[in-house]
């Protein structure tokens, strides 16, 4: 038999899978962690820059169990970015932009992708490829959801814990800064047992729902307008 033939006979759904289960996550990864950086350095902060992490190579950012998470379980996390608080104006206000700038650019790239399905559908549905890229752009905005939506939980050391501690007082705010290293580990043996898994996925459900009807009617009414 020759490579041609075995080429012709291998099954390529597996792989298939694979690339619209990963190339999203790691897109999804890379906006959410480019766009902490951007908003700590327009807040005043270039130790992201410096560290070359205003960049959309996924190598700069993933951190293997993150994205594994979530492939898996369609939300995860990522290799955070490194922030000095000191070169913020307003550390703890500074800091929760910057914390919110990743969870909500996954939400506007979210609704980009799916306004972007909306235009492309009707070229694309009569073919089995076509129906692939609009699997992968289903995937990209609904990983980009979850990772959205799974970082704004306030527990260290998700994004959701640094907005939520900027309004506590300054004393209790550094003590849980120093203790979200720690936060992980139970963050994660949480996501092993359940607890937070259905809760965070019926929200992303709704959030994804609501952003694909409003992507369509955003689309049929440009329509409509031209």
């Amino acid at each position: 038999m020759s490579f041609v033939e075995v080429l012709k006979n291998l099954d390529w759904s597996v792989l298939t899978d694979l690339l619209i289960s990963a190339v999203p996550a790691m897109l999804c990864i890379s906006v959410h962690e480019m766009c902490h950086g951007l908003a700590a350095y327009k807040l005043g902060d270039n130790t992201a820059e410096t560290q070359g992490r205003l960049s959309l190579n996924p190598l700069r950012h993933i951190d293997l169990i993150g994205l594994l998470m979530l492939i898996i379980f369609k939300f995860g996390w990522a290799k955070p970015v490194m922030v000095d608080s000191r070169n913020f104006a307003h550390p703890k206000r500074d800091m929760a932009i910057t914390a919110l700038a990743g969870p909500a650019s996954n939400i506007v790239l979210a609704a980009i992708v799916l306004f972007i399905r909306g235009l492309v559908t009707p070229f694309l549905m009569n073919s089995s490829f076509g129906m692939q890229i609009i699997v992968l752009l289903d995937s990209t905005a609904y990983l980009s959801v979850g990772l959205g939506i799974f970082n704004l939980i306030p527990f260290p050391p998700l994004d959701g814990s640094k907005i939520l501690f900027s309004f506590l007082p300054d004393r209790i705010y550094s003590k849980l800064m120093y203790y979200e290293r720690y936060g992980m580990i139970l963050l994660f043996l949480l996501l092993m047992s359940g607890i937070l898994t259905r809760p965070v996925r019926n929200i992303a459900d709704a959030v994804f729902s609501f952003l694909f009807q409003t992507a369509q009617f955003a689309f049929q009414l440009s329509v409509w307008l031209a």
